[in-house]
């Protein structure tokens, strides 16, 4: 998790610093430095995307951990009422 937000930092860093050092010598056009920022700002959205799923995610697995806890509780309460019942004089 941590090393593919590093390699996105990276891929991005070295995009805009590559920018950086074309552009100073007069290597890159326009077009191509146009280019280079869209790719920053795609590598940035897909960032956030990819941030908001992390999100999305914690959040189902705390309901789906909540829902076991509700289940768990439950059966507990359905055992002991089994247990309750049988020991009834019939």
């Amino acid at each position: 998790m941590i090393a593919k937000k590093m390699k996105t930092l990276v891929v991005a860093g070295g995009i805009f610093s590559l920018s950086l050092i074309l552009s100073a010598c007069g290597g890159l056009s326009q077009a191509q430095i146009a280019e280079l920022n869209s790719l920053r700002n795609e590598v940035m959205s897909l960032e956030r995307e990819a941030n908001s799923l992390k999100d999305e995610r914690a959040k189902l697995e705390k309901q789906i951990e909540e829902t076991n806890r509700k289940l768990a509780e439950c059966q507990k309460q359905k055992d002991e009422t089994k247990a309750n019942l049988e020991k009834l004089p019939k």
